[in-house]
């Protein structure tokens, strides 16, 4: 399914963050997209992932969360892709302008919004749903490390999935281990013989396509347009 594409700067927590965003007609749901440590709006995995969730109706939204000055100065630095804290308050904040559309590109008003986070922007999108029970309907980690949110995944009470590489074991192991403590519906799928970065073939279209269905079974009530 085609999309319009825009991009756009949005105002969040005293920042703007640049963001590109891509409404199907007649989408049935917003996805925005929390990236990893290092990573941005051009990873070409979150990317893929936004194009199939695309396909299916869902409007997608990949936002830098850090300024260009912020990435400068982490490039050197490193300190800010662990701040959980403020990646996860510009996720809300970017999260809290979605439903509106409000200098979100022309989304629709009353989306239902869904968080997809990969790397430590799992632990933020994490953060930020725990904060918002009304205003997120459904999560998704790709290779996350949801085990940096802390004590607000007890307060996760949106459908979350986890997305992890069967040879990720170090990975593998935390998401384990935080799953226990996600009180909401939950549940652990684990990509045979994929990595971290999923680049074994067919590896992130699995990852795609359990996304997808994900976020059409909590956001939109069921399986993709024909």
């Amino acid at each position: 399914m085609s999309g319009v594409g825009l991009s756009v700067r949005i105002p969040v927590g005293g920042v703007v963050l640049d963001a590109d965003v891509v409404v199907p007609g007649e989408a049935r749901g917003a996805v925005l997209f929390a990236h990893g440590s290092g990573s941005g709006r051009h990873s070409p995995r979150n990317r893929y992932v936004a194009g199939e969730l695309q396909r299916a109706g869902l409007a997608t939204v990949l936002a830098d969360l850090l300024t260009m000055e912020e990435e400068r100065a982490d490039a050197v630095t490193g300190h800010l892709r662990f701040d959980i804290g403020l990646l996860a308050e510009r996720v809300g904040g970017l999260a809290d302008r979605l439903p509106g559309g409000e200098a979100a590109g022309g989304l629709p008003g009353g989306l239902p919004v869904g968080l997809f986070g990969a790397s430590t922007g799992a632990a933020a999108a994490l953060v930020a749903a725990a904060a918002r029970p009304g205003g997120v309907g459904a999560v998704v980690s790709r290779g996350g490390r949801p085990d940096l949110a802390g004590d607000a995944l007890r307060s996760v009470r949106q459908p979350t999935l986890l997305i992890v590489g069967e040879r990720d074991s170090v990975v593998l192991d935390l998401n384990r281990t935080a799953m226990r403590a996600i009180t909401a519906p939950v549940e652990l799928e684990i990509v045979p013989r994929a990595t971290h970065l999923f680049e074994e073939p067919g590896a992130l279209e699995t990852v795609a396509r359990l996304a997808r269905d994900w976020f059409l079974r909590y956001l939109a009530g069921g399986a993709p347009p024909a």
